[in-house]
């Protein structure tokens, strides 16, 4: 395999994936497509989508996630930023309201699963190691989930974990080239002020995750990685490099808010906080595992903010606790729709369950983390995560907990290191290969229950 063109390798890979997202879910349908009705309003010259749309070939009256514009009726404002929308103009500008937003989740998972091969070859030289890696990530993740279902908010994460993966790796391509970093910092003693510490690389980084930050906000609270790792040279040159380039596409980001809705932060949010249903949460929806006190006390009050840390002690619980619904009285059925013995719950599933590779990076946490790359990783990681934590919901319907896939490129970093520092062993591709089986099995439910 070392001697293998890696490019080709890459290759074979990506179009693995293609052809499994595709299969996965031959019957894609746009039932959940408020992007493709975004799209169609910016090239109509609006911010706002048609809503409530309850006649015609195309309709949304049965969208959630949608609030009806004040004093504007028949018009609706999604809360979720513009950039997957923007990605579908074309499509739509081809097929109008029919185009298929799925396959462009599908295209782009399959561009992620390359753009992950790269980034794996940038953190070891092992490519078994580097394949075993990018195998986890293809399949052994809610990725695939996320990208074979691509409805709006799975093709969202689907988009800025394109972005973050080529930020993490323009980031590992300026840590990695020594000659070029010497060369920048030699040419840096002629010039004063601040651009003494600008770095252009790390600036493109930093830019990198702020786009993808305009389609999953969380992603930019992964910036810690950027502060540790990349071209610059010092944690200053770092820090300001990716810091200006990571604050522009925010910047667009507010002026976009601020030009369509009169508000810094999307009005949509509060809206929904106050009128999504939650009767799925606990104590209504408690998993019978948790005893119901526990349940009664882990609920969501709208008395606390849409972004609070009290909600986190319930979210967590889902992140890393919540198990799948058991039925004993099936027997040994096990993909039975009316009657199976296990399948996913609608709330979620801890990742720890769905993707246990991910415990591979635990031993490298605690004996690494002085390591730049490895602490960079390990903060954007927990630092994402918490911010998700910390928001009212975290996703319903969906298998495994869809979140993590914010924190996905930084915890692949993680991972790759842990198998290259352990070797391709037993024990790792095991966990690998459990991971897979997982979420194969939870893209089964996820379609066949119409998730």
């Amino acid at each position: 395999m070392q001697r293998t063109d890696p490019a080709l390798l890459g290759l074979v890979v990506a179009s693995l994936a293609l052809g499994v997202y595709l299969v996965s879910n031959s019957d894609r349908g746009n039932f959940y497509n408020h992007f493709v009705w975004q799209a169609q309003a910016f090239i109509d010259g609006r911010a706002a989508i048609a809503y409530p749309v309850s006649e015609g070939p195309n309709v949304n009256a049965y969208f959630q996630d949608v609030m009806p514009v004040p004093g504007q009726p028949g018009r609706g404002w999604i809360p979720f930023p513009p950039l997957p929308a923007l990605a579908l103009v074309p499509l739509v500008l081809l097929a109008g309201l029919d185009a298929d937003a799925s396959l462009l989740a599908v295209l782009l998972g399959a561009v992620n699963v390359a753009l992950a091969w790269r980034m794996a070859l940038l953190l070891t030289t092992n490519r078994l190691a580097a394949l075993l890696a990018t195998v986890f990530f293809a399949f052994g993740t809610v990725h695939w989930y996320a990208a074979m279902l691509g409805s709006t908010w799975f093709l969202a994460h689907v988009v800025a974990v394109t972005f973050v993966i080529a930020s993490i790796s323009v980031a590992l391509d300026g840590e990695l080239r020594p000659r070029a970093r010497s060369a920048l910092a030699a040419g840096r003693g002629a010039v004063r002020g601040w651009l003494a510490w600008f770095e252009p690389r790390q600036f493109i980084a930093g830019l990198l995750l702020g786009i993808g930050a305009l389609a999953r906000l969380p992603v930019i609270f992964g910036a810690p990685f950027l502060l540790f790792v990349g071209a610059g040279g010092s944690y200053r040159a770092r820090a300001l490099s990716a810091g200006i380039g990571a604050v522009i596409p925010v910047l667009l980001l507010v002026g976009y808010n601020l030009a369509t809705t009169g508000h810094l932060f999307h009005p949509a949010y509060q809206f929904l906080y106050e009128h999504e249903y939650l009767g799925y949460l606990p104590p209504a929806g408690c998993h019978e595992a948790f005893p119901r006190q526990l349940c009664e006390f882990l609920t969501i009050n709208r008395d606390f903010a849409i972004t609070d840390p009290r909600h986190v002690p319930l979210n967590a619980l889902i992140l890393l606790a919540w198990p799948p619904v058991i039925r004993p009285e099936c027997g040994l059925e096990l993909l039975a729709p009316s009657c199976s013995v296990v399948r996913p719950d609608p709330i979620g599933m801890s990742i720890l369950l769905t993707s246990p590779a991910y415990l591979l990076a635990a031993p490298l946490l605690a004996a690494g983390w002085r390591r730049r790359l490895v602490a960079g990783a390990g903060l954007a990681v927990a630092a994402i995560a918490l911010v998700n934590l910390m928001h009212f919901s975290q996703g319903w319907v969906q298998f495994g907990y869809r979140f993590s896939n914010d924190f996905l490129p930084f915890g692949m970093v993680l991972v790759t290191i842990a198998i290259a520092r352990m070797g391709v062993r037993p024990l790792a591709v095991a966990l690998v290969a459990v991971s897979v089986l997982v979420n194969a099995w939870g893209v089964y439910w996820g379609v066949r229950l119409g998730w």
